[in-house]
């Protein structure tokens, strides 16, 4: 499994599960720092036409590009067809937010060969980095 510094330096495409265009909405603050840094955010959610200056798809398997990340904001319970689905589209990584963790997801994540984080805000570990 590479590492969170192995993940984020070696990924361009980071689509967000719940990624909200409400801007008070944690989603939407992650989103547009992780822009700043320079990745191509791919909203996720149903809800949503455009966040941030970007086309929103409703599911991962809509995402008509290569996925890098999959960034999840969604309650842990609905992270395991959220894992499924990234594999099922060729993501590399599986990043659960801060406060989130489910032991399926991760079990169903690495068994399709993705690197998983879960329970870390990406912003926060990127920052950390000094990437």
């Amino acid at each position: 499994m590479r590492t969170i510094e192995q993940i984020l330096r070696e990924s361009k495409t980071i689509a967000v599960v719940g990624l909200s265009g409400n801007p008070e909405r944690t989603s939407f603050g992650v989103a547009k720092a992780l822009q700043h840094y320079g990745y191509k955010i791919i909203p996720v959610n149903p809800n949503e036409t455009e966040v941030l200056g970007e086309k929103a798809y409703a599911h991962l398997s809509d995402v008509p590009v290569p996925i890098d990340i999959v960034n999840v904001f969604r309650r842990a319970d609905q992270t395991p067809p959220i894992a499924a689905e990234a594999v099922a589209v060729g993501a590399k990584a599986l990043w659960l937010q801060l406060g989130i963790e489910n032991e399926d997801a991760k079990r169903i994540a690495e068994a399709g060969g993705l690197d998983v984080v879960m329970d870390h805000c990406i912003m926060v570990e990127h920052r950390k980095l000094r990437l």
